[in-house]
């Protein structure tokens, strides 16, 4: 019971790598609370997790409702031990083609939304506790038509170095987990490929990639409770990847 009698918050905890490590999270003896915009999926989750679980929707976007939120685990549990910085999104798009609504669109979720879940979080948190951001291991890679996605990772990635050293007196660790090709519904919704395309996708990546498979879910859950856990006590302001070796061999034609 790497993380008993932990309160953990997860962003974008309703599906993908966030349902995961929520639910790793609560095998693992913490009690968590999800929140994302869709209710309707966080509510699948609870039930699907069944016990020391809570959701609440909020907009990361959208600093009130992460207050709300925050208020709500504050009424309840009185702390924070765990942040998991989860929510993020993510489009193929080529440089010529990125208008506002798409950089604002990319940089709000990302970038400012970390922020925000900081800010409201760190108040109820207390000394000793863990911040644990979601990057990319392509955020050294120069994939073509992912600039902006890259861009707002490497953002992401620098607050693990900064808060670090801001949150030091405090003790609070601050690592980023670096995910490699980890198919989900989002991602592949995200990336506007159909199912079939995705297959395909995944099989010849696949073979590129030294651990010879793309990863899962369970993966990034598992090195989220790693760097959540006591095992992880010494390590600060590292970025984790967890990508089966794909950043070691680029370039290659992902």
């Amino acid at each position: 019971m790497k993380l008993e009698n932990k309160v953990a918050l997860i962003s974008g905890g309703g599906t993908g790598i966030g349902f995961a490590s929520a639910k790793k999270m609560v095998e693992e003896g913490a009690y968590v609370y999800i929140t994302g915009r869709r209710e309707n999926k966080l509510k699948e989750a609870a039930e699907k997790i069944g016990h020391n679980v809570g959701y609440l929707p909020a907009d990361v976007t959208k600093k009130e409702t992460l207050e709300a939120l925050v208020q709500k685990i504050k009424k309840e549990q009185g702390h924070i031990d765990i942040v998991f910085a989860n929510a993020g999104i993510g489009h193929n798009i080529p440089l010529t083609e990125i208008d506002k609504k798409e950089f604002d669109r990319t940089m709000d979720t990302n970038v400012l939304g970390t922020y925000y879940l900081a800010q409201t979080a760190l108040p109820i948190m207390p000394d000793g506790s863990t911040i644990i951001l979601n990057t990319s291991a392509t955020d050294d890679l120069g994939l073509k038509n992912f600039s902006l996605y890259i861009a707002a990772k490497n953002a992401e990635r620098s607050f693990a170095h900064t808060w670090t050293n801001e949150l030091r007196d405090r003790k609070i660790r601050v690592n980023a987990i670096a995910p490699g090709v980890i198919p989900t519904d989002a991602a592949t919704g995200e990336l506007g490929r159909t199912p079939e395309e995705e297959k395909e996708s995944e099989e010849r990546r696949g073979k590129l990639i030294p651990a010879g498979t793309v990863g899962n879910v369970d993966d990034i859950a598992n090195a989220v409770v790693f760097l959540a856990s006591d095992d992880a006590r010494y390590i600060n302001g590292v970025e984790l990847r967890v990508d089966g070796g794909l950043a070691s061999v680029y370039p290659v034609k992902l």
